[in-house]
């Protein structure tokens, strides 16, 4: 942190930032839950949707969104209350928020490589996928788990066990140093990588067999509307570990800024993953109209 300037408290902008990113995080967590909980609701309704790995992985990453958003509500809500907790329990919190945020990007990478082998292994997708599909899951969630554990224990042996245990207004965020910052970075791009791959594959074996030119020009769209969602999701994030955190007006109001483009990718990431599909668009159509139809009907009813 900046704290060359004499007359900048740092304690008084972190405050405000975090006042300022709870109330953001409360309406991202309440529309990206509702949204999560109406798909949700909608495949598990159905067996073959149940069965298909992508709405698997769909599920999946709307539950990461919205426990990202949630634990978002939780860790900012304590700085900016100065609720006095545990550093420990703030490092809990912490983590598990970065936790279920890089299973946001690691079950996208999923989901590409996932739509990568339908298309162009159509014959062997069905037998290796179904056959891995859990065990890659937890894999995935053990590498993550793991590297967080790993580095908080590291960055710990710098406090005593007072420290830890000891009770500050405003939340410490940890995981600051060199090695936490370049090992998240490959966990950023890794994942990124994986997702650029297959959807030029993918893009690739269209193109050859004539797809994107005639019958399937949607899919090139939602390609592209998929990579334009990653860009605001990952651009604000390599300036968020760029930039750090600084004293002022304008750098106070550039993080906000680029809090706020992340927050809107975060928001619309069940739009842009969920309603997106044809197949989930015409089922929620009708769940919502029966919602619609039964509603109606009590209210002509009215109370008994």
């Amino acid at each position: 942190m900046n704290l060359s300037s004499g007359h900048c408290n740092i304690s008084d902008w972190l405050r405000l930032e975090a006042t300022v990113k709870a109330s953001v995080y409360v309406v991202s967590f309440s529309f990206a839950t509702f949204i999560t909980v109406v798909i949700i609701a909608t495949v598990s309704q159905n067996l073959k949707l149940r069965k298909e790995v992508r709405y698997i992985l769909l599920c999946h990453h709307l539950l990461c969104i919205s426990s990202y958003c949630g634990l978002g509500v939780v860790f900012q809500g304590m700085r900016a209350l100065l609720a006095n907790s545990p550093v420990l329990m703030c490092w809990v919190v912490f983590g598990a928020q970065l936790s279920v945020g890089e299973g946001i990007l690691f079950t996208l990478a999923l989901m590409a490589v996932n739509t990568y082998l339908a298309i162009c292994w159509p014959l062997k997708y069905l037998s290796f996928v179904h056959s891995v599909r859990y065990r890659i899951l937890a894999g995935t969630w053990m590498i993550i788990i793991l590297k967080n554990v790993c580095l908080f224990l590291i960055e710990s042996t710098n406090s005593t066990q007072t420290a830890v245990f000891k009770s500050e207004p405003l939340c410490p965020v940890i995981l600051n140093g060199v090695p936490a910052r370049a090992i998240g970075m490959v966990f950023l791009f890794l994942p990124l990588s994986v997702i650029l791959i297959s959807y030029s594959l993918i893009y690739r074996e269209g193109k050859r067999a004539g797809h994107f030119n005639r019958s399937n020009i949607k899919a090139r769209r939602t390609v592209l509307i998929h990579l334009v969602q990653l860009s605001i999701h990952v651009i604000p994030t390599l300036l968020f570990i760029g930039l750090g955190k600084m004293c002022g007006v304008f750098f106070f109001a550039l993080n906000l800024v680029l809090f706020g483009v992340f927050a809107f990718a975060q928001c619309f990431n069940p739009l842009i993953y969920g309603l997106w599909n044809r197949e989930l668009q015409s089922r929620l159509y009708r769940w919502m109209c029966c919602l619609l139809w039964c509603g109606h009907s009590m209210n002509r009813r009215g109370p008994v």
